[in-house]
């Protein structure tokens, strides 16, 4: 058995904002299989260090950053994990990254800075009697760990998953010393991004390999639309870079034995679950399908675009329930689309609620300007729930659109659009709505999306084989 140390700041079900959650925690049980032990390095927030069971320490610092720390080990809901118990850093309430008012958190840079530097201690053999072979570090909270652990002869191979291209790691120039970097490294081939820090850059340049999440998205990373101003530095790494497609907990996500809906294990099945859906958001019955959002609410997401479509739904029949938090404009603007008696809103985040809404509803849109791998859409495809997505990124990846071709040949599970604009979602809408009216092609396309492969039977080899090519 070989090991793998991952470094993220957040891990499913302890500690989740996103999509970066359910991946951090999926993966030590996909890559068991394959031969590879993983173990998590997490932050300490609060909840994740109540929730160690026996932990034990392993490491301890006086003054590591700033304050006195201890990195403890234990297990917690089926993983192995190692916690940067540091107080002074992540004993906080709340978001992991933002303050009570909705901004980072001011030390944002020193605390994942800390956090890399203890990760590659830990990669460099700190715990008596175990190194691990690859550091598996993700986006740019664990960006500076390949730079800290850059001089070490020794030290394991280095791969950095690039979840979301858009959040660089940035700090000023004048916290290198604090951050215990190398000026001579801030040069635009080292860590520097227009006269800043990039943590996020630092791991591209001093990883051993890149990869993202999905092909469509490793592509478009290499172009100033998607690249968010690292395509230039991506380029230099174009050999290195690969694209793994996501999967999902199967076990978790499953329409058959998912304790938070009224199971079922084909389309048919679904009813009940539509109709308590349509109880829980106050919806009338209707004769247009009904649809969900589970979503951050921002602009990434294409939902203000998706509200001024909204018509094209509404208006021919059709039905949505929303569930999301984020963009204070966009909730409020959701909230008033809430007056019409076909549309449900709920301005928060449940786990449970969210997978009554997949499970009831006929179709989930996901109409994001760009995405590197999605999951909500994967959810969909599980529980026979037709995803209506932006071809983009993961979302081409992994919905087969229902064009006369794939009709014809009975392989289509969705519909895809471009551009993200009103106009082009009215026209899915409508696409949407026509298929709708034919049960018979309705029926077939659900079947063929609960058949779909979602889960990491396809991903978890090409890790595999990934951390081998790394691996020292």
């Amino acid at each position: 058995m070989k090991h793998v140390l991952s470094v993220a700041s957040e891990c499913a079900p302890l500690v989740k904002t996103g999509g970066l959650a359910d991946v951090v925690g999926a993966l030590p049980g996909a890559m068991i299989g394959q031969g590879w032990a993983v173990r998590t390095f997490l932050p300490g927030y609060p909840a994740v260090v109540q929730a160690l069971e026996k932990p034990r320490t392993v490491l301890k610092e006086a003054d590591f950053f700033g304050g006195p720390v201890k990195v403890l080990s234990g297990r917690a809901e089926g993983l192995d994990l190692l916690v940067f118990d540091a107080p002074h850093l992540f004993e906080r309430d709340g978001s992991p990254y933002l303050d009570a008012g909705g901004a980072d958190w001011p030390d944002n840079a020193l605390r994942f800075a800390a956090f890399s530097k203890m990760a590659a201690r830990l990669a460099g053999g700190a715990i008596k009697g175990w190194r691990p072979d690859v550091v598996h570090g993700h986006d740019w909270q664990a960006g500076l760990v390949p730079l800290y652990l850059r001089d070490d002869a020794n030290r394991p191979g280095t791969l950095l998953t690039i979840h979301n291209v858009a959040f660089h790691g940035l700090a000023p120039a004048s916290a290198i010393a604090s951050l215990e970097l190398d000026r001579a490294d801030f040069t635009s081939d080292g860590f520097e991004f227009w006269n800043q820090i990039s943590a996020l850059k630092a791991g591209i340049v001093y990883s051993d390999k890149i990869n993202t999440v999905s092909a469509t998205y490793a592509r478009e990373l290499l172009t100033p639309e998607f690249g968010m101003g690292m395509d230039g530095v991506l380029k230099t790494r174009a050999s290195d870079l690969t694209g793994i497609l996501n999967g999902i907990d199967t076990d978790l996500w499953n329409p058959a034995t998912d304790p938070a809906i009224q199971t079922y294990t084909t389309p048919r099945g679904k009813a009940k679950a539509k109709a308590a859906l349509r109880a829980e958001f106050d919806l009338p019955v209707a004769d247009g399908p009904l649809t969900v959002v589970v979503s951050r609410l921002s602009e990434q997401k294409g939902l203000d675009a998706l509200l001024n479509a909204l018509p094209a739904l509404i208006d021919h029949g059709g039905q949505l329930a929303l569930l999301g938090t984020g963009d204070k404009a966009l909730e409020a603007a959701w909230r008033a689309a809430a007056s019409h008696p076909n549309v449900g809103v709920h301005i928060g985040y449940d786990e449970g609620r969210s997978h009554r809404m997949i499970a009831g509803a006929d179709a989930i849109l996901v109409p994001s300007r760009f995405e590197p791998c999605g999951l909500t859409q994967l959810y969909g495809l599980r529980y026979g729930t037709l995803p209506v997505v932006a071809r983009t990124g993961g979302l081409a990846d992994t919905v087969i659109d229902a064009n006369p071709v794939a009709l014809a040949s009975g392989v289509a599970t969705g519909v895809q659009f471009h551009p993200v604009t009103a106009d082009a979602i009215a026209g899915a809408f409508a696409r949407l709505l026509d298929l709708w009216r034919v049960p018979d092609v309705w029926a077939k396309m659900q079947r063929n999306a609960m058949r779909q492969p979602v889960g990491w039977e396809a991903s978890a080899p090409l890790y595999a084989a990934l951390y081998e090519s790394i691996a020292r």
